[in-house]
């Protein structure tokens, strides 16, 4: 039976985590590889300047590896050590109680960065993600009852990764469902939004009279969403976002005026090669 690597970004505890073990328990050997406590928004954090620990802890019955770090760490440990011997077939973070939509969002993501370790580490990837009214994680029953369609979907789509493995250029599945979800909801593969929030940060001052700063967003009006994206999907449709990403940001857009730039700088003295090609 192919392993699968489970992880999440809000501690080995979070009802999401084992409500996706008890329904990926039907498709593989499910190892969980948690932190232990919510690590949301680190992005990839990933820890050199400290040590790591690991411990076992048995939770109803099925044992867990609880790690000191953020989730590309579990990722990380999970795969050159706990499993070093049988490298996972694919690793899996959530379920997120919160979505993640946009690029703005997904890279704060710890979520997701989960994800982008184990695509850089070589393996299939997928992160899930819950839009969560007044940001109340749902309870262990209710993701039993109310959610039992979602969790059904997001074994499919590992299931799917799992034989099929991903395409070609595609290394990581970013899934995002909204609040409600049942067999009608719609389904959507999307591309990533640039933003989903307006951001501010508010100025205050403490008893001592110095001044500190909270940083936070607004969601941009539904009227901005772009239709295709995520946000649109998620939060303008109400529909579930599978959106395939790839590691490779670079881009061969701009090569006239990149070539300029090396222009310049082989008149400077400087030996170019190329820009970008």
């Amino acid at each position: 039976m192919r392993t699968i690597l489970l992880t999440n970004d809000d501690g080995v505890m979070s009802p999401g985590l084992w409500a996706l073990h008890e329904g990926l328990t039907e498709v593989g050997n499910v190892i969980v590889v948690a932190p232990e406590r919510p690590r949301s928004a680190t992005s990839m954090s990933l820890t050199f300047h400290k040590p790591l620990r690991i411990s076992r802890i048995t939770i109803e019955g099925v044992q867990a590896y609880v790690a000191s770090g953020s989730p590309a760490d579990c990722v990380s440990l999970g795969v050159n050590r706990i499993l070093r011997k049988k490298r996972p077939s694919v690793v899996i973070a959530g379920i997120n109680p919160g979505d993640n939509v946009s690029v703005q969002v997904v890279f704060a993501s710890g979520t997701v960065a989960a994800a982008i370790q184990a695509a850089i580490l070589g393996i299939p990837a997928i992160a899930f993600s819950l839009v969560v009214p007044e940001e109340k994680a749902p309870t262990r029953d209710e993701y039993s009852t109310r959610y039992r369609d979602l969790l059904k979907i997001a074994e499919e789509v590992a299931g799917w990764t799992l034989n099929a493995r991903l395409p070609k250029g595609v290394d990581f599945l970013n899934v995002n469902f909204p609040s409600e979800v049942n067999a009608r909801t719609p389904i959507r593969f999307t591309r990533l939004a640039l933003r989903k929030y307006d951001d501010y940060v508010v100025k205050r001052v403490d008893l001592q009279g110095r001044p500190y700063y909270w940083q936070w967003g607004t969601t941009k009006p539904e009227k901005e969403f772009e239709v295709g994206t995520d946000v649109h999907a998620v939060h303008g449709e109400h529909a579930i976002s599978i959106t395939p990403l790839s590691l490779n940001m670079s881009t061969t857009a701009g090569r006239e005026e990149m070539s300029k730039l090396g222009k310049k700088l082989h008149k400077a003295g400087f030996t170019v090669h190329s820009a970008v090609t």
